[in-house]
């Protein structure tokens, strides 16, 4: 985390003013570190303190955004009464801690406490970083959820799932291939944290048995294939050799907004054009359109697989023994559904389903992006049901005041993608 200062704006300025009001300290969140939130910062940081967030304060403030804090036991302390201390639930600390003795507390022992509020933020844009403390905050939270990581992207950055339930039949879901459709990284994030809530306590998930799910299921999730392009877009990239790369990249297509319009990886390639199923078709169109270097979008690249976040998802796949296939992107409101004549068993009653749930349309991939992408290399592969999830409307990247719209118009599908099957 950067330091920051009265007057700044930006991503890790709406960070800032997310933990203020969880912290209890409300401000607006608009990405203007202005007098209000300098007033709601020094009253968070004690009597004397300046207006400017540096590493000692972000760790003070990261918590906030983590959803969770440590405590160490004292003689005199309950379950209760800790819960009580960081205004959460007793319920909350017991699952966060399933070893603990609720009865027979050890003096000098460390515990997780949960905070009470939702992990999952439908206020702010996402990045890596946020990504990543909620994966941290999620598995703290529920610690029978596994997380791991499949790979790392251009620049390092680890590209991670979250493991939900324990069952014979695996499906995947994937967010963020793409950079300006940050949006759908959230959707998977909040599906996590609603299907781990609703499996702790025992209740339904959208109309599902949680626990029935979890037993019969496992769900992997995929919440950030692009982590590099979607730190580019949302202005939190420091490297000064790939800034200076992507605007050099950019300037050569003039007519693409930058970075707003920037589709691909870090190094011009679209990760969504890079699967061995009919990508030399996918060149030739893609050519014929213009993209014949590294690119904000629709580079095919020199081959397929190589840019290392596609390459990570296809052998993440063959690692596995996905049932279905789920692959969110923006925008459109519309589920596509096959690949070529390929129609896999049950697949096109899924797709109505889905439609129905949702009601976004059901369609047939138009043929200029018909090609190369992971649902039709799933299918062509695989010969199971794979679908491309287009959410929202609009022009990319969708603001978060569409959020709560997208994911409730998705949650049927996210949970049928088990049900389903």
């Amino acid at each position: 985390m950067k330091n920051i200062y009265i007057g700044d704006m930006g991503v890790y300025v709406q960070y800032l003013q997310l933990a203020l009001n969880r912290a209890g300290y409300p401000v607006v969140i608009n990405g203007r570190f202005g007098q209000d939130t300098c007033k709601a910062l020094r009253q968070f940081s004690g009597e004397g303190a300046g207006c400017y967030v540096d590493a000692a304060l972000w760790e003070k403030l990261i918590p906030y955004l983590k959803g969770y804090t440590t405590h160490v036991i004292i003689q005199g302390d309950t379950i209760t009464g800790i819960a009580d201390t960081y205004d959460t639930t007793a319920s909350a600390v017991l699952t966060a801690n399933p070893e603990l003795d609720a009865l027979n507390l050890q003096t000098g022992t460390q515990i997780y406490v949960p905070f009470s509020f939702p992990l999952v933020s439908e206020e702010v844009p996402y990045t890596s970083m946020l990504t990543e403390f909620i994966l941290e905050g999620l598995a703290v939270r529920y610690p029978f959820l596994v997380t791991g990581c499949i790979g790392s992207s251009v620049m390092e950055k680890e590209i991670c799932y979250i493991r939900i339930g324990n069952g014979s039949k695996e499906v995947c879901y994937s967010a963020a291939f793409h950079a300006n459709e940050w949006i759908t990284t959230p959707v998977l994030l909040k599906f996590g944290e609603e299907y781990a809530g609703a499996y702790a306590s025992g209740e339904p998930l959208y109309g599902e048995n949680a626990k029935l799910l979890f037993e019969e299921y496992t769900l992997f999730l995929v919440p950030l294939v692009n982590p590099d392009g979607v730190d580019l877009v949302n202005g939190v990239i420091q490297n000064d050799t790939y800034r200076m790369l992507t605007a050099a990249i950019a300037a050569d297509y003039p007519s693409i907004p930058y970075p707003d319009g920037w589709k691909a990886n870090i190094e011009g390639i679209d990760l969504n054009l890079q699967f061995p199923a009919g990508w030399e078709q996918a060149r030739e169109i893609k050519f014929a359109q213009g993209y014949v270097s590294p690119a904000p979008r629709d580079y095919v690249g020199e081959a397929p697989l190589v840019a290392p976040e596609s390459n990570h998802m296809y052998q993440f796949t063959r690692d596995h023994d996905f049932r279905l296939i789920l692959a969110y992107h923006t925008q459109g409101e519309v589920i596509y559904w096959k690949y070529l004549d390929y129609e896999p068993e049950n697949s096109r009653r899924i797709a109505e389903y889905f439609g129905k749930v949702s009601g976004y349309t059901v369609e047939q991939t138009p043929v200029a992006s018909g090609y190369a992408g992971y649902k039709d290399w799933f299918i062509q592969e695989y010969n199971r049901p794979g679908y491309t999830i287009e959410v929202g409307l609009g022009q990319n990247p969708l603001d978060m005041s569409q959020f709560q719209k997208i994911y409730e118009d998705n949650k049927y599908i996210l949970v049928g993608g088990m049900s389903q099957i």
